[in-house]
């Protein structure tokens, strides 16, 4: 069963158990008896389902080899339902029995692929059981070869007589993929999914109405050439994973290519040098900078994939400066002590007084504030003390970039923020504490850019991101999350065929109500059976063809009562 899309939907609403027999053989008995005390079933596994929006955990590959006959899966759930049927005590259930699921081999006539049964209580009393029966059939473009609608209604009225019955439409559409030209360039593990749900469906396929409810299932992968964080990403590189605080924490150190010709001592040198200069022309600098953004904007906004999104501040003081040259260029703990001594006696003779921001937290800022009031402590540069002092200076430098954008930007206050800037915990807990941060950004940075949602739907995302990473590990595969309203997103996805399509006629209310559904999906909901491909030779399964090919899988339920 492939959970993430969504098959039994409707089934699956709360953590249950489910009893999946795994191999065929003879029984002995016709009484089906409890988890381990099945007679003559080699075995049966008990294994918890999420609600549908989780995966199912997966499954051994031992029960993929193992399914069934239609006549020997019936008489199973038969001898279920006489299990439970408490005007039958000559059969009686040692306790209460878990939904039954059984694997078919699809040879009937119509399909069948799986059979279940789950028992249906009135109070704490058995009252009857639902049997559900999916049947698939492989894929095809052809749209008039579907179940219409009122085939749909037909085949659920047929079963259980209902005088009105109610539809709903599910539609899942991926983002990423609107933008052809991208995907066919970059591969990345990012993806944007749009959940839509509403009622009264119309016709098969038929795309979701304003009035649907919608969310948006966002996972994102740091890295992603098109992000307009890209190079946030490449300091980020060396800050965490590729130089320093690896390094510091393993003991082995993968330098990066160097970015600049010049050495690091260098370009320290040339910085402590012209430093007067450069504080001078800070203006002319910022402006210079503002200017290339908006050049690199405008040339991006025609791409129609991500705009600019600015994290680099103009304001940087000397440590920051000094953090910026020595990435670029160091390539050895000798680099970064031969810089550092540079800079150390260079404030300690008085030679420069830097201008450094005052919420400066970094050991090398401390002591130049020390120089100010001509009290300097001894600085000894021995063993890995200068790596630590330049990752202070790149967590420092980091730090301030994101507090700049998020509370610049009104997307939190710094009251918020404060689990993620406490500088009391340890340089690695700090350095796990700005990954998140930076992730979190990443993920701003396609809602805003690629998706261009609004300030308050951003407002209310980012205050969910920051709750959830400050109990939660760093997790670049986690699914965030958020409520939208269509027409936010509705020119992603109106001109786009969507990768799953479901609908579903239902009738009855409480523990009687009961569905009949069609799924249509890009991949097959079923994996313990092969397909015939109804697809031409000339073109694959949903390939470059614009065309989308759908796997059609039927779910029907039946109602029986014990009353």
């Amino acid at each position: 069963m492939r959970m993430e899309n969504k098959l039994f939907i409707y089934l699956f609403q709360d953590d249950i158990s489910v009893l999946l027999v795994e191999k065929e053989e003879l029984l002995a008995s016709a009484t089906l008896c409890h988890e381990s005390k099945v007679k003559g079933v080699a075995c049966c596994n008990i294994v918890q389902l999420k609600n549908y929006f989780s995966p199912l955990p997966k499954l051994s590959t031992i029960i993929k080899n193992y399914f069934y006959s239609l006549s020997f899966t019936s008489q199973l759930l038969s001898w279920y339902t006489m299990a439970q049927n408490p005007n039958m005590p000559q059969v009686e259930a040692p306790g209460t029995l878990h939904p039954l699921w059984v694997r078919c081999d699809k040879s009937d006539p119509c399909a069948t692929a799986w059979l279940g049964v789950e028992t249906v209580y009135s109070g704490n009393k058995t009252s009857g059981v639902k049997l559900y029966t999916v049947s698939c059939k492989g894929p095809t473009g052809d749209e008039t070869s579907f179940t219409k609608l009122d085939e749909l209604k037909q085949e659920h009225e047929k079963r259980h007589h209902a005088s009105t019955v109610a539809t709903k439409g599910y539609a899942q559409y991926n983002l990423f993929c609107s933008l052809k030209e991208e995907s066919m360039i970059f591969e990345s593990q990012s993806s944007v999914i749009a959940s839509l749900t509403w009622n009264n469906v119309e016709k098969v396929l038929e795309c979701p109405p304003l009035s649907s409810k919608a969310s948006l299932n966002i996972k994102v992968s740091v890295g992603d050439m098109r992000s307009p964080l890209y190079q946030t990403y490449k300091e980020m590189e060396f800050l965490l994973v590729s130089a320093l605080a690896e390094g510091l924490r393993t003991g082995e150190t993968e330098w990066l290519e160097p970015m600049e010709t010049q050495s690091a001592v260098d370009l320290t040198r040339a910085l402590i040098e012209g430093i007067a200069a450069v504080l001078i022309n800070l203006c002319t600098v910022c402006a210079v900078y503002i200017a290339r953004n908006h050049q690199y904007k405008s040339k991006t906004d025609a791409i129609a994939a991500f705009s600019s999104m600015v994290i680099a501040r103009g304001d940087l003081d000397f440590t920051e400066q000094l953090w910026e040259k020595m990435r670029k260029s160091v390539t050895s703990y000798q680099d970064i002590t031969e810089c550092l001594r540079i800079v150390v006696k260079a404030v300690k003779l008085g030679k420069i007084k830097p201008w450094i921001h005052k919420d400066s937290n970094s050991t090398l800022s401390k002591l130049i504030l020390q120089s100010y009031q001509q009290q300097i402590d001894a600085m000894p540069l021995t063993g890995l003390t200068p790596a630590n002092m330049l990752l202070e200076l790149g967590l420092d430098k980091i730090r301030k970039d994101f507090i700049n954008y998020l509370v610049g930007k009104e997307l939190t206050t710094l009251n918020y923020l404060r689990y993620y800037l406490d500088t009391e915990v340890d340089l690695q807990e700090q350095v796990m504490r700005v990954r998140k941060l930076h992730h979190l950004l990443e993920i701003l940075g396609t809602c805003s850019t690629f998706l261009s949602l609004p300030h308050d739907r951003l407002f209310l995302f980012t205050q969910s991101c920051l709750q959830y990473y400050k109990t939660s590990n760093y997790d670049e595969d986690h699914v965030f999350q958020l409520q939208i309203k269509p027409a936010l997103i509705s020119y992603f996805y109106e001109k786009e065929q969507p990768f799953s399509w479901a609908m579903e006629v239902s009738s009855g209310q409480g523990s009687k109500e009961v569905k009949t559904a069609l799924y249509l999906s890009d991949k097959p909901l079923v994996d313990h059976i092969s397909f015939d491909l109804d697809v031409p030779l000339d073109e694959s399964v949903n390939g470059e063809s614009e065309k989308m090919f759908y796997y059609r899988t039927m779910v029907s339920c039946s109602l029986i009562s014990f009353t």
